[in-house]
């Protein structure tokens, strides 16, 4: 059983169908490249699967629940998480509060045990202790007083991964990753994300366009060109595919 299936999912906005019955599999602990031109139908792929947008048509479905109605709260909860193309941080916090934040069902942010400390100090010691081993994983943990405002990009691209890793998923979504962020870093970044496979199993599916860094990480790509899925394959095969390269480079 796949990991993650996508079966004949479609997302029309008005008159403009920006998903056209795209149907995928990705096995457990695989990396999983997503590519295709400016206007594919990447992202909202990604915010299909992530609950932040509506299904028109299809069905998902995740560790074999169907999740096709869920709320973006319930797919989390499910095991799914994300990153965003521009970090979603709050940057005004420090980088150990921001990663502390995502934690499910912390007890001091229950009514009834809010006002007695005693209740929840060693649960919230105990998470703590997991952010900065987490902060460590991303080697960002001699940032952790750090406001995230005074992070480099490359270093907030890091952020958000962690803070990802704190709800304990099974499958991370990131779009663009390496979005801004210089060559040395940008692969420094996917070099973290063969780590966490590695030592969480963590399944990724992630859309970027520095093919010639994700080709070096990812198991299989998929590509995809106004909204359909139009192939997939090793990286290898995919990048010398005449067909999809006049489609993608233009050549």
């Amino acid at each position: 059983m796949p990991l993650l299936e996508l079966s004949n999912i479609r997302k029309d906005f008005g008159g403009l169908r920006a998903v056209d019955d795209v149907s995928l599999q990705i096995p457990e602990g695989a990396i999983i490249g997503l590519i295709g031109p400016n206007g594919s139908g990447k992202s909202t792929l990604i915010n299909l699967i992530a609950g932040s947008e509506a299904l028109t048509a299809g069905r998902i479905i995740f560790a074999g629940d169907d999740i096709s109605d869920f709320t973006p709260d319930a797919v989390y909860n499910s095991g799914i998480a994300r990153g965003y193309q521009e970090p979603s941080l709050y940057f005004k916090m420090t980088v150990l509060d921001n990663v502390l934040l995502p934690v499910k069902e912390q007890r001091g942010e229950q009514p009834w045990h809010a006002p007695r400390w005693s209740s929840w100090q060693g649960e919230e010691a105990a998470q703590a202790e997991r952010a900065m081993e987490v902060l460590e994983q991303v080697q960002l943990v001699g940032h952790y007083d750090t406001l995230a405002a005074d992070l480099s990009g490359g270093q907030m691209k890091l952020l958000e991964i962690a803070r990802a890793l704190m709800g304990k998923p099974r499958l991370l979504l990131l779009d663009e990753p390496t979005a801004g962020v210089a060559p040395k870093l940008a692969y420094e970044i996917f070099q973290q994300i063969a780590r966490l496979r590695e030592d969480y199993g963590i399944t990724f599916l992630i859309v970027e366009h520095r093919l010639e860094i994700l080709f070096d990480f990812v198991d299989t790509v998929y590509v995809m060109h106004l909204g359909n899925l139009l192939a997939q394959g090793a990286p290898a095969d995919i990048a010398e595919d005449a067909t999809l390269r006049e489609v993608y480079f233009g050549d």
